[in-house]
């Protein structure tokens, strides 16, 4: 999601959140919870939804009533808490929308077309359908994206250590896989972060066994390994996209690199990297603590709102 879909979907968010608010029955009170005037307020919720607030709030508020009735709770009692002046009231409105009254509702799907793909879902909260026309997610993509992007992150926190504090091995003995050797230090940990894909990216592309030097704390610091890590990062991002665009992510390498050789099918070893690499940073966010220097977490749904 780039950055202009990203604000738009905060932005219907936060109009989402006036629109069912239980305090907010009239559309003024929305747009006042919503710090915006009542006219910008409805021009916003109609462009973005294709609904006025006050259609929206009641379809959203009939969905959840029907929800409710399916689940065998009584008329009068709906009525009441969502809102209706009268269950008689209620019962009009339901059978405007659904076609049938609501002693029937059990015979229907509680949801009603919508012109956004906006419903109310169980057990209080709101469900967008995607568009049709939106090629599906996909959810490698998404991973391999946020693995490059929080490792940046990491290493630009790193920058704030000494280059003792980087190097000092405050975790004697961790060892992660036992073929990467001991990572006690926070340069160590972030350093096989790259040094995987690295090793990998040698594996499938033919070229020899990488150097590691560029990878290890005491030959390199954080800005240097944030360069280094961006061309790596660049080259693992293409190799999967290009794998996965051709539909070969199901070919398998024979690795010779290995003692004795083994082989590997490549969205094993996507997972694989990513894994590892999850555990990685994790750790890594963990010995930055020790050293004093603050880290927001690592957690996708968090980067794809940008927080």
């Amino acid at each position: 999601m780039n950055v202009s879909e990203r604000s738009r979907r905060d932005r219907l968010r936060e109009l989402l959140d006036a629109v069912v608010d239980a305090d907010n029955t009239e559309v003024g009170d929305m747009a006042r919870s919503s710090y915006a005037s009542e006219f910008h307020f409805s021009r916003e919720v109609r462009r973005l939804t294709g609904e006025s607030p006050a259609a929206l709030r009641r379809r959203i508020m009939l969905e959840r009533a029907a929800w409710r009735l399916h689940n065998g709770e009584g008329v009068s009692a709906v009525a009441a808490d969502e809102g209706w002046s009268s269950a008689e009231v209620f019962s009009r409105a339901f059978r405007r929308t659904f076609g049938v009254p609501p002693s029937r509702a059990t015979d229907l799907p509680f949801r009603v077309p919508a012109p956004n793909g906006l419903h109310f879902h169980p057990p209080q909260s709101l469900w967008l359908d995607s568009d049709g026309d939106t090629k599906e997610p996909d959810i490698s993509r998404l991973m391999v994206a946020h693995d490059i992007a929080d490792t940046a992150y990491l290493l630009n926190q790193a920058a704030q250590l000494s280059n003792d504090q980087w190097a000092e091995p405050i975790s004697p003995g961790q060892v992660i896989l036992d073929w990467d050797g001991p990572e006690p230090s926070v340069g160590a940990v972030l350093g096989a972060i790259v040094w995987t894909k690295q090793v990998w990216l040698a594996t499938i592309e033919g070229r020899d066994f990488p150097d590691r030097t560029a990878t290890r704390p005491e030959r390199t610091t954080p800005a240097e390994l944030a360069i280094h890590h961006d061309d790596i990062g660049n080259r693992w991002t293409a190799m999967v996209s290009d794998y996965s665009a051709e539909g070969r992510l199901g070919d398998t390498i024979i690795d010779a690199l290995c003692d004795p050789p083994e082989s590997f099918q490549l969205y094993g070893i996507v997972a694989h990297v990513l894994i590892y690499s999850a555990h990685r940073r994790e750790l890594a966010r963990q010995m930055l603590a020790r050293h004093g220097v603050r880290t927001r977490r690592g957690d996708p749904l968090e980067w794809m709102r940008g927080d």
